[in-house]
This record gives structure tokens, sequence and C-alpha cells, in this order.
């Protein structure tokens, strides 16, 4: 999205120069602002492109034109205001990891890249747009993770009493393949108006009861994360779930619908969509070491770059260790004290760049200097191992179940603020988006 009062002002002249040699043509328009960002009629419309690729895809029905306008609108706004966020903190998404994301996306769905780009061109979608789209998704995906992660605070006694239940269970368990439906209440809604938006939950229970598709409407009426994908979540255990889905869900078979259910956003519906046997639990564990820069008002982004490559040049050629570098650069107290190791841990906990670096870097090689929200770094991995049902191993998993249940709940409670606190306008006249 572009700065909407130069974007006006470009828009204006540039009509007023056109208007004096030519008859008058229909430009690209601002159909919604959200704070010092706008939405153009252009971003609904290659949006609903994209919407419409994916729906036949899977050959999936989508609701009526102006329904599935709203649920797109919803989007746009949502992921404006986290590219907002995101410039807030300097993220940028560069062409490299961009074309890794984009052929790591053909690699899952066993196509090229070259078929992606002529698939996409049968739906009047342009690589470059695409790349642009998959750029702001990554981008607004990180701005999510960075603040939805200060936001969660793990006790050590709950990594403690879930681990004891976990080391008590069998490696395996019952995973479960869900969608959802959400209705939401708004902020300072009255009783009149909670009222109707119950009686809707029930009249869309009747629906499904009577055989209604669960993605139809889910793509109609749902305001949930899902909304977009039918509102499905894909395969989770319960562990993973957020805990009012997990609450609800007990020894349901596949096809189950429960609901409606009330939470602090409104009224949900889920279904079972599958259920699934048992899961080995396998985790790989890395041992590494790193050096962090941080830029600041008198070190640049070239600066923090140069100093750590001078110190990888310099314990490459066995001029200094990579310990005493790590202890006199590091800006990293807690590692730069044990000589910049990090100890073993599973890479989900990193950051995204970081988390790749060490996922893909062969052990006893040291990075490139590379950035990430925190600054510049190198790293090292120095071992990998495989744990399966060990403690560190069932303690780790504690911890990411703990983590990613608590994400789910805290980036909707983030995003439900973010958008409660923004500007949001729509321009008199752009009621009737096409």
């Amino acid at each position: 999205m572009k700065n909407w009062k130069s974007g006006l002002l470009g828009m204006a002249l540039w009509g007023l120069a056109a208007g004096s040699i030519a008859a008058p043509q229909e430009l690209d328009r601002v159909v919604t602002i959200v704070n010092e960002s706008v939405i153009l009629q252009s971003d609904v419309d290659a949006m609903l492109k994209t919407v419409r690729m994916n729906a036949a895809g899977q050959n999936q029905p989508l609701p009526p034109d102006d329904v599935l306008a709203e649920q797109v609108m919803e989007k746009l706004i949502i992921e404006t205001l986290q590219i907002q966020q995101a410039e807030q903190f300097g993220i940028r998404i560069d062409d490299n990891r961009l074309d890794q994301a984009i052929a790591q996306m053909a690699a899952e769905r066993q196509i090229t890249v070259a078929d992606m780009q002529q698939e996409l061109a049968q739906y009047g979608i342009s690589f470059p747009m695409f790349r642009e789209q998959m750029r702001r998704d990554i981008t607004a995906s990180e701005a999510r993770t960075i603040q939805v992660r200060r936001r969660i605070n793990i006790l050590p006694q709950e990594v403690e009493l879930l681990a004891g239940q976990l080391s008590q269970q069998e490696q395996q368990g019952v995973r479960y393949n869900i969608s959802h439906i959400q209705l939401r209440v708004e902020e300072g809604a009255n009783a009149l108006e909670r009222e109707e938006v119950a009686k809707q939950a029930q009249q869309l229970i009747k629906e499904l009861e009577s055989g209604a598709d669960f993605a139809n409407l889910a793509y109609s009426y749902s305001k949930g994360p899902k909304a977009l994908q039918g509102g499905e979540w894909g395969w989770m255990r319960k562990e993973e779930m957020p805990t009012i889905f997990a609450d609800q869900i007990s020894s349901q078979g596949s096809g189950a619908i429960i609901g409606p259910f009330r939470s602090g956003v409104g009224y949900h519906i889920l279904k079972v969509n599958q259920v699934e046997g048992l899961e080995t639990v396998s985790v790989t564990e890395v041992n590494a070491r790193h050096i962090l820069v941080k830029t600041s008002v008198i070190l640049s982004d070239e600066g923090a770059q140069s100093q750590l490559m001078e110190a990888r040049r310099a314990i490459m050629a066995g001029e200094r260790s990579f310990a005493d570098a790590a202890q006199a650069l590091s800006a990293d107290p807690g590692s730069a004290a044990n000589g910049g190791e990090l100890g073993w841990q599973t890479p989900d906990l990193y950051v995204p760049e970081f988390k790749d670096k060490v996922e893909t870097l062969p052990a006893g090689m040291i990075s490139e200097p590379f950035k990430t929200v925190h600054g510049w770094h190198i790293v090292e991995v120095l071992e990998r191992r495989d744990v399966d049902r060990t403690d560190a191993a069932v303690k780790n998993r504690a911890y990411r179940i703990l983590f990613s249940r608590k994400f789910n709940e805290e980036a909707q409670a983030w995003l439900q603020e973010l958008r409660a606190g923004a500007f949001i306008e729509q321009p008199e006249g752009t009621n009737d988006q096409g």
C-alpha cells in the first residue's frame, strides 16, 4: 500500500494532465484508508483473483461477490495494519528469501516455478504481482510473530507440569483435522446485537446438521483467521489447539459438529473433519554459537556487517577463537559469557532467519553475516542430534506446545486490538466495490 496523501496527490495531478489532452479515463481508486496507508481497488481485485484461483484449484464454491469482497477487504485491512507494524520494525524481505519461499511453495505442490507462473497467468495474475503479494504475506507474518512473542510468558512450572503429563503418555497421540467458524460480537455490542449473533450461530448449526457445506458457510459468515481457507485449521493435536478448541473436543469422531460456544470475541462452531491415529515424537536439536552486533545511531548496517566479516575472517584464519570474538563483540550477554554458545535447542525457537541458518548450515561452518530483527549475526552449528523420548525432548515439546497454544490465542487478541485502535475509513462512493 502507498502513502495515501502523496498517492492521492499524484493521482490528482496525473488526472489533470491527462484530462487536458484526452477524454477522461477511470483511474485506480482508493476504497479504504487504513491509518496512513490506503487500499486501492486494484489491491482488492488482485486479492479476489488469488482467492478465486485457490478456490478453483480446490473445487471449492465461493459465496456471492458482495460477501467475498467483504472477506477480502477484512484480510487486506489486517494485512495493511501488520505491514505498518513491519515498517516500524524495519522488516524487509529480500529477493533471495522471497525466491526461496516461492520455490518451497512450488516444491510442496510438486510443480516447478515455471508451472506455477503458467497457472497464475491462466487466472490473470502476473508473476510480479504474485511475488509482491508473497513478500507482503511473509512481511506481515514476521511482524505478527515479533509482536505476539512479546506477549507470551511461559513459566518453568508450566513446562514442567506439561512435560510430566506428556511423559506419562505414549509417544503417539491422536490428531484432529478441524475447521472453524467464528461469528464476531463487536466491542460495545448491546444485548439485542449479542442475541442476534447467537441466533445466527444456532441457524448455522441447523444448516450444517441439514448437510450444508462447512467451508461455504465459513467463507460467507466467519470472521475467524482461517475464513478465506474455508475455516480449515488443518491437523493438530489437542495440546496444539487454542484452548477454546481443545476444551470442546473430547471423543468426537470424524464429521462431528461442535458448538456454538462462546468466547470473548464471539461465538464459535467447530467441525472435526478427520481423526488420525498415533504419531511418533522425534526432535532434532542443534547446538550452535553466534555473535550478535546491533546497529545504533553510530553503527550502521554496513558497519555491523563489516565488523562481523572481519571477525569471521580472523576466526577462520586462526588469528582468534570464536569464543574470544564472541566475548569481545557480541551484544547477546547470555551467550557471550559462554563463548557465544546457545546450547542445545530446537530450531523453531529462533526467529525465522536464524532458524533457517541453523537448519541448513553444515556443522563446523561459520555463516556469512546475516540480519534478523535483533541485529546482525554470524553463527556456527557445532552439532546436531536426534532426540527421542528423553527428558530434554519432552520438555522441548512441552515448551513448543505451550508456545503454539498461547501464540494462537495472543495473535487473535493482538490483531483485534490492532484493528480496534486503527483509523479505518471508506471514502464516499466506494461502497460499490466491483
